[in-house]
């Protein structure tokens, strides 16, 4: 049960684990996600399914190494397993032929919506995908999205690859060149894509925002992942984690999110110290 079949590093302190879960994969579709629990005193975080291979009966996720749960997930071996895994959980992406489809993404982000951009492009969209991170060593599965982008650009602030600057700013100017999307796809960092959903309400562009708040149970019990969109409380995961980037309220998002960072950070130093 929950077994890593495969592990890799694609990123600094960025890990991609392909795990052995024949239910999930069979009903899983792109937007969808798991909540998942290391050992028997770990705590329960939610990882969007990156991938599935149905015929293996496999999950992928991606995961970057911030805090403690994801500290234990990344020291994992191949052939170990996974306590818990619940999934698929959460609404799937509304996947259909837009037209010109643009995906904005920061740092991890990118594993949030591959599947879901591989899925658009075989719906004859045409993509085009900006990624951004804060140096080179966080950009992550740039070939992959290469290969589903009709556009692909990259920016880091730093300059250590690609453009210099934010990903936003790419963006800009596409738009102030004149180019047209029938549909913005974002996620990320919140106040990246709070920016994206200024921009593109100028613009009168639909967007999307895959959410990726403080979330426990995951079956819309505990209610920690609720987030106000369009005046009204929803829960990411049931409602979501795809909402109408216009009406989420990101500075309550971002403040919800903060709200235990120092806890988290000493924690995570605890552990460190033990390994």
């Amino acid at each position: 049960m929950n077994k890593i079949i495969k592990k890799e590093l694609i990123g600094e302190k960025i890990k991609r684990i392909e795990v052995k879960a024949e239910l999930i994969s069979k009903k899983a579709l792109p937007g969808q996600f798991v909540v998942l629990r290391v050992d028997e005193k770990g705590e329960r975080i939610p990882l969007t399914i990156a991938g599935v291979d149905r015929e293996k009966g496999t999950i992928t996720l991606i995961f970057q190494e911030v805090g403690t749960t994801t500290a234990k997930l990344g020291l994992l071996k191949e052939g170990e397993e996974i306590l818990d895994l619940v999934g698929p959980l959460g609404k799937p992406t509304e996947i259909k032929n837009y037209g010109n489809v643009c995906i904005i993404v920061g740092g991890v982000g990118a594993a949030f919506v591959f599947w879901m951009g591989k899925e658009f492009k075989e719906k004859g969209n045409k993509i085009t995908t900006i990624i951004g991170a804060r140096t080179k060593n966080l950009i992550i599965l740039e070939n992959e999205m290469r290969q589903i982008s009709d556009n692909l650009y990259i920016s880091t602030d730093d300059g250590s690859y690609g453009e210099k600057g934010f990903n936003t700013q790419i963006f800009e100017m596409l738009l102030e060149k004149g180019e047209r999307f029938d549909l913005v796809l974002t996620a990320g960092p919140i106040l990246m894509m709070k920016k994206v959903a200024e921009i593109t309400k100028r613009y009168n562009i639909k967007t999307i925002a895959s959410l990726n708040p403080i979330m426990i149970d995951g079956t819309g019990m505990c209610g920690a992942c609720r987030v106000s969109c369009g005046g009204k409380t929803k829960f990411t995961c049931v409602d979501g984690p795809d909402f109408d980037a216009h009406l989420v309220d990101f500075d309550e998002l971002l403040k919800r999110t903060s709200l235990y960072k120092e806890k988290e950070k000493a924690a995570y130093e605890k552990f460190l110290k033990k390994v």
